[in-house]
């Protein structure tokens, strides 16, 4: 559980709220062709990934050792976090985005590693309730790290002071951009130290023999499994559907912020402070979803979940400046202060939605595949899990990409994802009643 804990201020404050907005907003000449450029870090990130999560779950079910793979990857990870230190405003986007790309990789094939070992550390009945706490674990890490990073190293960058009114520590300067580019060795050293109690303290296993061997045994056990789909239709379907929410859902979590720096001007520290509202509301919808695993599915969480997130997307592109639901309802403009405007108070609205629906969505399909599976086989289908997961992962950034550099209307931009979301809800729900784990 705490690999999660260790992990999430990654996703959190470095993909979504913290550098995702400043490298759209500052490294280079416009806001339209920073969000097309970390789209597109974030399409070449999911294809490598599809290509290598294969491999990593075949190398979890036939050599073992995970947390040696951890540890490998998270050289990578923080090393790579630790070079954006030099991502300097105007300095361009190219490097940044490579740094992006090799954190990212790292961080998703550590996710395939971790998660391979939950059918054999977990009893089955209590995987759902498990997998919920962990991820509400992570996401209330990621908030802390969210709420220190704001209260003393994020800066207004005209006052140059923190919302305490202190100068950021270390003395960093707002201008230069220094507060946002420190997020980066600050996530590097909180992934090194609190991934410790997961390497030291939980249970691994060796597989005897010779490692090229086995692993050439497990990539055959992996095509063998991609076969056996045929045979297995419900979890053939849960892979297509996830494939597309899941395509949909990670555009919604990269994007969001950048796409709020650009509709509204928000600073790093009012997409800060979206950030922590959206993480005490995912922290709430884990800990509730947990609770409710010892009556209802992991499937039927996502059934629920998924339908919270089609409405609050809508929502959300239905929203300009000054108005919701395609100007069915008007809204006040800005009188000062933070979040001050209608258009602000509705995005936080359905930004709460997200919240509560986002993290539980991902658990109970983790949760879902986990029951689905035996633990000798779970290495090779967290493997595909990954793999659906970002295999058209590339779709929905580079539709975003495609439709908000051509129009220049991120809100156009935000509609492509709507349709990965609504498709993949479509055939999940069919996947849920062939797979049960005992519950209504």
């Amino acid at each position: 559980m705490f690999f999660d804990w260790a992990a999430q201020p990654f996703f959190t404050v470095i993909i979504t709220f913290i550098f995702g907005p400043y490298f759209v907003a500052s490294l280079g000449p416009d806001k339209v062709a920073g969000q097309t450029a970390w789209a597109n870090a974030a399409t070449v990130a999911g294809l490598v990934i599809a290509l290598t999560a294969p491999l990593a779950g075949a190398l979890s079910d036939a050599v073992g050792g995970n947390k040696r793979f951890i540890c490998a990857l998270s050289i990578v990870q923080i090393a790579s976090l630790a070079m954006l230190w030099h991502a300097a405003p105007g300095s361009g986007y190219f490097w940044p985005a490579v740094m992006i790309v090799f954190a990212t990789i790292a961080a998703e094939l550590s996710v395939v590693f971790n998660d391979a070992m939950l059918p054999r550390l977990v009893e089955r009945g209590a995987i759902s309730r498990i997998s919920n706490d962990a991820w509400g674990l992570g996401y209330l890490g990621g908030m802390i790290f969210l709420v220190l990073f704001l209260l003393f190293v994020s800066a207004d960058p005209d006052t140059g002071l923190t919302i305490l009114g202190r100068p950021p520590v270390f003395g960093l300067s707002a201008a230069e951009g220094e507060p946002a580019r420190l997020a980066g060795p600050l996530a590097a050293l909180w992934y090194l130290v609190f991934l410790m109690p997961m390497i030291l303290l939980t249970p691994d296993s060796i597989k005897a023999g010779g490692a090229g061997r086995r692993l050439g045994g497990g990539l055959a056990d992996f095509l063998s499994t991609l076969l056996s789909l045929r045979r297995r239709p419900a979890l053939f379907r849960f892979f297509i559907a996830r494939m597309l929410y899941m395509d949909g859902l990670n555009g919604l979590l990269i994007l969001g912020g950048a796409f709020a720096a650009s509709m509204f001007g928000w600073s790093i520290t009012e997409i800060g402070i979206y950030g922590m509202i959206l993480n005490v509301a995912a922290i709430f919808g884990c800990f509730v979803a947990a609770r409710l695993s010892r009556r209802v599915s992991a499937g039927r969480v996502v059934i629920v979940t998924l339908s919270m997130l089609i409405a609050a997307t809508f929502g959300v592109v239905s929203t300009s400046v000054d108005a919701t639901l395609f100007g069915a309802i008007p809204l006040l403009p800005a009188h000062g202060g933070l979040f001050s405007s209608g258009a602000e108070k509705a995005f936080l609205l359905y930004g709460v939605i997200i919240g509560l629906a986002f993290g539980p969505v991902q658990a109970g399909s983790r949760a879902f595949l986990a029951v689905a599976v035996d633990a000798s086989e779970a290495g090779r289908f967290f493997g595909l899990f990954s793999l659906t997961g970002r295999m058209t992962s590339f779709m929905a950034t580079a539709g975003f990409a495609l439709l908000t550099s051509w129009t220049g209307s991120p809100n156009i931009g935000m509609a492509s994802l709507l349709v990965f979301l609504v498709a993949g809800l479509a055939l999940f729900v069919p996947a849920t009643v062939a797979v049960s784990d005992g519950r209504s």
